[in-house]
């Protein structure tokens, strides 16, 4: 049995910056340090915050006031950065950078009186927080019936955003329907850099495996996605977050079995995944390397030196 492991795979800029900025905050402050909605959408990195003291809630309400709260890299809607400041709650932003990035393209073609279809989930907390910029202006597109069905009040103003964390192909089916009902739209090209990296790397091994496994949790959007892009090529795939998930009986029909992980996924759970298959041959497929890092927050810097 031969393993071939994708690459990239795991941690991507933005949940690095993270969970470093609610680790520093650990270690900085003594009172409890609050964060709303899991940093990450990976359990193990959120129960490892827990232990380290990090208190998660899911609404501002579950906070006193005054308090220490973290915004997940999910980031979150004006409406909610409001009501903390109105609790004088102290606010640090772990948002990741290319989620704000469409934040601020929201607020930007807002002003100008555009409509924005937003391509993604809905009940997915970067879709809630995007939405939330301009609710009154903004489209939430889920599907391709939906991109057919869309209505309007300009077509020469419209704006297509999307979540971050899509599937590369899905997404530029919806957005292929919605350049053909309004010719005059600007589409923004907002899945993240990550996102797409291991998409293609889950692609590359779908060619080469007889099956592939996505170490990473059921509720991470860009896993799922993976474990989308490796079927949708006729590969079959599981999503699993820990070796108690395997089917190692099932596994040794397999010659040759890939393994990729999302941008939430430490390695350790990869690697305790590897262990547990057990392999003769183990090799990495790497499709591009990547070496981007986001800055901290203003004030946290010259803890992380």
């Amino acid at each position: 049995m031969e393993i071939l492991l994708g690459s990239p795979r795991g941690f991507c800029a933005g949940v690095v910056r993270a969970i470093d900025i609610v680790e520093i905050l650990l270690k900085q402050h003594k009172s409890p340090v609050y964060v709303r909605h899991e940093i990450v959408h990976n359990q193990v990195v959120v129960e490892d915050l827990k232990k380290k003291g990090a208190i998660f809630i899911e609404e501002l309400d579950e906070v006193p006031d005054a308090s220490l709260v973290v915004f997940s890299a999910h980031g979150v809607s004006p409406t909610v950065e409001k009501e903390a400041k109105m609790r004088n709650l102290s606010i640090i932003d772990a948002t990741c950078p290319l989620v704000t990035k469409v934040h601020s393209e929201s607020k930007k073609f807002s002003k100008q009186g555009y409509t924005i279809l937003l391509v993604g989930h809905k009940n997915h907390p970067e879709i809630i927080g995007t939405f939330g910029e301009a609710p009154e202006q903004t489209i939430i597109i889920e599907n391709k019936n939906e991109a057919l069905d869309v209505q309007v009040p300009d077509p020469s103003k419209v704006v297509i955003l999307t979540q971050t964390t899509l599937s590369v192909s899905d997404t530029q089916e919806i957005a292929n329907i919605l350049v053909k009902k309004f010719p005059k739209v600007v589409l923004r090209n907002d899945i993240c850099y990550a996102t797409s990296n291991r998409q293609d790397a889950a692609r590359a091994l779908a060619k080469s495996c007889d099956i592939v496994l996505v170490i990473g949790a059921k509720n991470s959007s860009n896993c799922n996605r993976l474990k989308d892009v490796i079927e949708s090529l006729g590969v079959p795939s599981q999503l699993l977050m820990n070796p108690k998930e395997l089917n190692t009986s099932e596994l040794q029909n397999y010659q040759k079995i890939g393994i990729i992980s999302g941008a939430s996924t430490p390695e350790s759970l990869v690697t305790s995944v590897i262990d547990a298959i057990g392999y003769e041959r183990i090799t990495t497929h790497e499709i591009i390397r990547e070496d981007i890092t986001f800055s901290l927050p203003r004030g946290l810097q010259k803890s992380k030196l």
